[in-house]
């Protein structure tokens, strides 16, 4: 009789340990076959559908619409095609020894055979972060059991296996954390790309992640006497004595960002620099190419990515990232690690919180391909489909924050980018040209760099190049 195969949460990318089940694409009875999008969940980068690696029925659906669910836990059971109906997994699926001749599978053995399987055949369908290897896997024999054995420990362990093989953090293969593990070093700023497991083959075990946490973090003392307890919704808040409207939870995106501004603000030595530009004469250049060809005319920021990317070949330390690396006697350092191109995040405002996807190799695309690539990436974010790696690979960020009528900003730098230029509104102001008083349209520029990467000498002269790029655009755009 044909087992349910129960298929389990993948990995979805950036090492993410869990997402938010938003809907279920088909329901209990449903016919489904390989790779049909059965889920939409959303991770903390972005919304995606989740396609069934099986053929067959549905059995289960293990979640409902709301609930966080974690990487390596069961999110679908499906009874494959030709199955006797009493294949069927119930909701509380598990089943029991017997007796001491007989053992029965539990949920965990079902899905460690759903492994060996996926190890030896493959669905040849691929997320990011997650895919079967197509026959490249070692499939597992399993001895007969001796009699008078208890197998459920062991199923137990299978799954526990399991989940470990479905967590693999990317780039390293021998890193292999559960994600209980990958929660905590999440949830307190801990790199596992940093850590050297203790564990057998390079693992990384919770005793890894306790020791890069401070003491401090891990050790968390009882609150103290007249601590406020948070209040029901609907309730009364303590310390201000006002009604409660509502309570909002931080997750998804804007938990991301949360942690990510944070681990910023505690990491990160910044400084910022500014200044004004008279912006009069790229409004003029852009003008004038839009009445010659108003359908294929760049738009503002476009241009000023093209200038930025040019700017960073000039002072290539504003593209760099700073990790931690471990030496022979076992000692830990920090490098600046350079990068040959620039990939170029910019800030994107949606239903969703602030995004910020990547224009891959910016350094090689002309202004008119910059404009193409924002205004599509833009679209994919608004709509909640970008990827991980459409967010997460940036090496300089550009936020144009004057979209929201505000003049300048001390952004807070992408960790773990160490640049961010700011790009505020432009107005009318009085702007002396050739010794006469004028009105010119002016914007300012604000650059938030890592004080340890450069200096204010390399910070405010790649800043003095963006702006004087605007100030001459013709000029500029001549030699790029």
């Amino acid at each position: 009789m044909n087992k349910p195969k129960v298929f389990l949460l993948p990995d979805l990318g950036e090492g993410l340990t869990e997402a938010e089940l938003v809907s279920w694409l088909v329901a209990v009875g449903d016919e489904i076959r390989v790779d049909q999008p059965i889920a939409e969940v959303e991770t903390a980068k972005s919304m995606v559908e989740v396609p069934s690696p099986y053929a067959g029925t549905v059995a289960v659906l293990h979640g409902e619409p709301g609930q966080t669910l974690d990487v390596g836990k069961p999110l679908i059971s499906v009874t494959p095609v030709g199955a006797a109906p009493g294949a069927a997994l119930p909701a509380s699926a598990g089943r029991a020894v017997d007796s001491p001749d007989t053992v029965v599978d539990s949920p965990a053995a079902v899905a460690a055979e759903v492994y060996r399987e996926e190890e030896k055949a493959g669905s040849g369908n691929v997320l990011i972060g997650y895919g079967t290897p197509g026959g490249h896997g070692v499939a597992r024999r399993s001895r007969a059991p001796r009699r008078g054995a208890v197998q459920v420990p062991a199923a137990e362990k299978a799954a526990d296996d399991l989940v470990l093989m479905r967590t693999r953090v990317p780039g390293k293969l021998g890193a292999v954390i559960s994600p209980l593990v990958r929660r905590m070093a999440r949830d307190h700023g801990v790199d596992l790309g940093e850590l050297q497991g203790s564990g057998a083959s390079g693992l990384i075990m919770r005793r890894d992640v306790e020791a890069a946490i401070k003491p401090s973090v891990v050790e968390r003392p009882e609150a103290p006497a007249g601590t406020e307890a948070p209040a029901p919704a609907g309730g009364t808040d303590a310390r201000t004595g006002l009604g409660i409207a509502g309570r909002t939870p931080v997750r998804g995106v804007r938990k991301a960002v949360a942690a990510n501004m944070a681990r910023s603000r505690s990491e990160i030595p910044e400084a910022t620099v500014w200044v004004d530009v008279d912006a009069t004469a790229l409004l003029e250049m852009r003008a004038a190419l839009k009445r010659s060809d108003p359908h294929n005319t760049p738009g503002l920021l476009a241009f000023i990515a093209r200038f930025v990317t040019a700017g960073l070949k000039k002072y290539p330390e504003l593209n760099t990232r700073i990790v931690t690396t471990e030496d022979a006697a076992g000692g830990a350092s920090k490098e600046i690690v350079a990068f040959d191109g620039v990939n170029l995040g910019f800030a994107a405002q949606t239903d969703r919180g602030l995004m910020v996807p990547s224009v891959r190799n910016a350094d090689k695309l002309s202004a008119r391909e910059l404009d193409a690539e924002i205004r599509r990436l833009t679209a994919v974010v608004r709509e909640g489909k970008a990827t991980p790696a459409e967010l997460g690979s940036g090496t300089f960020t550009l936020n144009n924050y004057g979209v929201f009528g505000v003049d300048g900003s001390a952004a807070i730098i992408n960790h773990p980018e160490v640049g961010i230029l700011g790009v505020g509104r432009i107005i009318d102001k009085p702007w002396v040209v050739h010794g006469e008083l004028a009105v010119r349209k002016v914007t300012e520029l604000t650059l938030t760099f890592d004080h340890r990467v450069c200096d204010g000498g390399t910070a405010g002269g790649f800043l003095r190049y963006v702006a004087d790029a605007i100030e001459n655009p013709g000029s500029v755009l001549a030699d790029l």
